[in-house]
């Protein structure tokens, strides 16, 4: 019998990797994952923003960043402005950063969800390319021909069954960002 347990696990971490990059994206909301992605210069390298300070929400539209050294605050500052793709403005006390998130208009909700269809693409063709390594392991397996036919008709099942989850969870986060 053919195992599809290792190629429905992969595709199990294809949908988490997806999760991720979903909470990464601007909803209008402040949410303390929207700054995951930020890389910060800090003691002579690139570190994640979480490894050098503390991010919580104030309210539905400000997240307070709260450095575990004050001196990183100017680097930190320049992190989030510089990345273009969150398009905030930081603004520091000399002891939190305050990220105001501003209201989303029309046009860059309709930008986010189209950047966000790029993750949903990428995603798909991560599922499908392990349906491909399936196909292929099969083909090389010593299975009878109906064994194989029943172990491919599987991995579609599976494939069809995560690129529909894939299409859920897209659907979810559009509406979450068209919403006003």
């Amino acid at each position: 019998m053919f195992d599809t347990d290792p190629y429905e696990s992969k595709m199990t971490e294809t949908i988490s990797r997806f999760k991720d990059e979903l909470k990464k994206i601007r909803t209008g909301r402040a949410h303390p994952d929207m700054l995951s992605g930020v890389k910060v210069e800090a003691y002579g390298q690139w570190l994640s923003l979480n490894q050098v300070a503390n991010t919580t929400v104030s309210g539905a539209t400000l997240l307070l960043v709260t450095p575990y050294d004050p001196s990183t605050i100017p680097a930190i500052s320049n992190a989030i402005r510089s990345d273009s793709s969150l398009g905030l403005n930081p603004s520091d006390d000399g002891r939190v950063v305050r990220v105001p998130i501003p209201p989303l208009t029309e046009e860059r909700r309709k930008e986010i969800v189209k950047s966000a269809s790029k993750f949903v693409e990428d995603s798909k063709v991560k599922i499908r390319n392990v349906r491909e390594d399936a196909r292929k392991d099969l083909k090389t397996a010593e299975l009878p021909e109906d064994a194989k036919k029943r172990a491919e008709k599987s991995v579609d099942d599976l494939t069809k069954k995560y690129n529909d989850e894939i299409d859920a969870l897209f659907r979810e986060k559009e509406a979450e960002i068209m919403k006003i």
